[in-house]
C-alpha cells in the first residue's frame, strides 16, 4: 500500500542525508499454482478439481474478526459485471465454487445491501438475505463437500469506512468518481462492496472477471487480460488472489502496452488527466528487472498499472491501482511508489499474510525494497540509511507501538512499514548481501501462492541461515523501543 504521510515526510530527510456480461468459461488449471497439502485424494476426480489451486486454510482474522469466515474456503469466483454510468447502477452475477470447512445449517459471505435478483445453490433455488454487510444463505452445507453458489444482484455501490487515521485514508471499496466511472481500493477489506466475498486475506481464490461497459469506456480488473467481446472486457487469475488484492476500474481510459523482463506483458491504463504519470509507468520494465535481480522471477504472467482518482495506491495483483494524487508528487517520488507497489507482488501478493496481525510481512519487505532502490539511485551512504532507520523507528514505536501488534483503528500506520523495514535492515547488516538476498529470494520463491505467518517466517529464517534469530525477530516485532544495535542472535 502507498506509504503513509509520516513516511512521505521522512523521505526528504533521508534524501538530504544521502545528498452485461457473458459468463466466461472455467479456467484451465494453473500450472504454477501451489495445491494445498490438505486436498483430499479424491479431489482430482471431482468436478471441482479444476479449482484446486484456489484451496486455502481460512482463519478468523484477529484484527478485523467481523470480516470473512473460517467456515468457508472459496475456490473460485466468476464475476460477470455490467456498469451503467448514467444510472450509477452495477448489475452482477457472481458464481462461486465453495468448499465448506465445517458442517453448518447455513453459511454467510461478506456483501453490501445490493438487491438480490436470483440465488441458487447447486442449481436449486435458495433463500438468502443481506443484513449487517453479510449475505446469509439458509442452505445446509457439509464439510469438504464443495458447492456452487450463484448470486444475481444489482444496485448502487456503497463504500465502507477505512479503519485508519492516515491522511490519505478514504472510504474503502467500490467508488463512483465524478465522471461516473468506478474504482476500488480495499485494504484491509472492501471487496464485499462489489461482489459476495470471503473478505479476509487467508482465503485466496482463482478469479474470472468480465466487465461490460458503455461504448467508448474501458473495464479493467485484476488478473491477466483475456481480450474483449464488443464492450465486455475479460480477465483471469490462474494464481490465487486474496480478496483485498482484486481491483475494478471503469472509465474512458487510454491504454499503453509494453513488454517487461522475459517478454512479460505489461499494460498501463490512464485517464487523459493522468498522462503526466505515463513516463514513470513506462519505466516498469526497469523496476521489475531490478526487483527480479534481488528477489527472483516476477511471480505472475502479466502486470501493469491502472490510474484512478484516489490519494493512495494499492498493490492489486497483476494490476497496480495507483491514485492520481500520488502522481503529483513528482517523478522521483512517483517512481519510488510504483516500485514499492510492484515489490508487493513478491511480498504480499504471491506470499500473503494469513491475517492482518502480520501486515508488517507485506509492508516491511516492500518498504525495504523501496529504500534499497532509492539508496542505489541516489547514492545514499549506508551509514545515513542505518541512522535514519533507527531514528524513524524510535519515533514510530513511540507513536504507534511495535509493528507486530498493529492497532485495529490505525491500519497501515507507519510502524508496520518503517519499523519492520528497520528489522530487515539489521538482519541484512548481520547476514551480509549474499546471505540476505538468498534468504529474501527463497522466501518469495519458495512460498509462492501461500499464506504465511510470523511463526513461519521465523522458522524459515532460522532454517535458511542455520542460526536462531527467534529472539531477534521477537524483539523487533514486540518491543516498544528500538532494539539495540548489539542485539545478538543465538548460535
Amino acid at each position: 500500500m502507498y506509504r503513509p504521510l509520516l513516511y512521505a515526510a521522512l523521505v526528504p530527510v533521508l534524501l538530504m542525508t544521502g545528498c452485461t456480461a457473458e459468463t466466461s468459461t472455467s479456467p484451465e488449471p494453473a500450472p504454477r499454482a501451489v495445491v494445498s497439502a490438505t486436498a483430499s485424494p479424491a479431489a482430482a476426480e471431482d468436478k471441482y478439481a479444476v479449482w484446486n489451486a484456489g484451496r486455502s486454510t481460512p482463519v478468523v482474522d484477529p484484527i478485523y474478526p467481523k470480516r470473512g469466515t473460517d467456515a468457508l474456503d472459496v475456490l473460485h469466483y466468476d464475476l460477470s459485471l455490467d456498469w451503467s454510468p448514467s444510472k450509477r447502477v452495477l448489475t452482477g452475477t457472481a458464481t462461486l465454487q465453495v468448499r465448506p470447512t465445517k458442517d453448518a445449517a447455513s453459511f454467510s459471505l461478506d456483501f453490501t445491501p445490493y438487491e438480490i435478483d436470483s440465488l441458487t445453490v447447486d442449481d436449486a433455488p435458495a433463500t438468502g438475505k443481506v443484513t449487517e454487510e453479510k449475505l446469509t444463505v439458509a442452505t445446509p452445507v457439509t464439510e469438504d463437500k464443495p458447492f456452487t453458489l450463484v448470486v444475481g444482484y444489482h444496485g448502487k455501490p456503497m463504500t465502507t469506512p477505512m479503519p485508519s487515521k492516515r491522511s490519505d485514508a478514504h472510504p474503502l471499496g467500490l467508488t463512483v468518481d465524478r465522471d461516473g466511472g468506478l474504482w476500488t481500493m480495499q485494504e484491509p477489506f472492501g471487496a464485499f462492496t462489489w461482489y459476495p466475498a470471503n473478505d479476509q486475506p487467508s482465503d485466496e481464490a482463482l478469479y474470472d472477471i468480465s466487465v461490460t461497459v458503455p461504448k467508448g469506456w474501458s473495464g479493467i480488473a485484476s488478473g491477466s487480460p483475456k481480450g474483449r467481446d464488443g464492450d465486455t472486457f475479460r480477465y483471469q487469475s490462474t494464481d490465487p488472489v486474496a480478496s483485498y488484492l482484486t481491483t475494478l476500474a471503469v472509465g474512458k481510459y487510454k491504454k499503453a502496452a509494453a513488454k517487461g523482463p522475459h517478454g512479460l506483458p505489461l499494460t498501463y491504463w490512464y485517464l487523459p488527466r493522468d498522462k503526466r504519470a505515463l513516463p514513470v509507468l513506462k519505466k516498469s520494465p526497469k523496476y521489475l528487472a531490478w526487483l527480479e535481480k534481488k528477489f527472483g522471477p516476477y511471480p505472475f504472467p502479466s502486470g501493469g498499472v491502472v490510474m484512478v482518482d484516489s490519494d493512495s495506491g494499492m498493490e492489486t495483483q497483476q494490476m497496480i491501482t495507483l491514485g492520481s494524487a500520488v502522481a503529483k508528487e513528482g517523478a522521483d517520488g512517483l517512481e519510488l511508489d510504483v516500485l514499492h507497489e510492484y515489490s508487493h507482488h513478491w511480498f504480499g501478493d504471491t506470499v500473503t499474510p494469513a491475517d492482518w496481525t502480520d501486515v508488517w510481512l507485506n509492508e516491511g519487505w516492500a518498504t525495504y525494497a523501496q529504500f534499497l532502490y532509492q539508496s542505489e539511485r541516489d547514492k545514499i551512504p549506508d551509514a545515513s540509511l542505518d541512522g535514519w532507520f533507527r531514528q524513524s523507528d524510535a519515533a514510530l514505536r513511540k507513536e504507534f507501538g511495535p509493528p507486530g501488534h498493529p492497532r485495529p483503528s490505525e491500519f497501515a500506520a507507519g510502524n508496520v512499514y518503517i519499523c519492520a523495514a528497520a528489522m530487515l535492515r539489521q538482519l541484512h547488516n548481520t547476514l551480509g548481501d549474499k546471505k540476505f538476498f538468498a534468504l529474501a529470494r527463497a522466501w518469495a520463491q519458495d512460498h509462492r501462492n501461500t499464506q504465511q505467518t510470523r511463526a513461519s517466517f521465523t522458522a524459515f529464517v532460522n532454517e535458511q541461515t542455520g542460526r536462531d534469530f527467534t529472539a531477534f525477530i521477537d524483539a523487533w516485532l514486540d518491543s516498544r523501543t528500538t532494539p539495540p544495535k548489539s542485539l545478538k542472535d543465538r548460535r
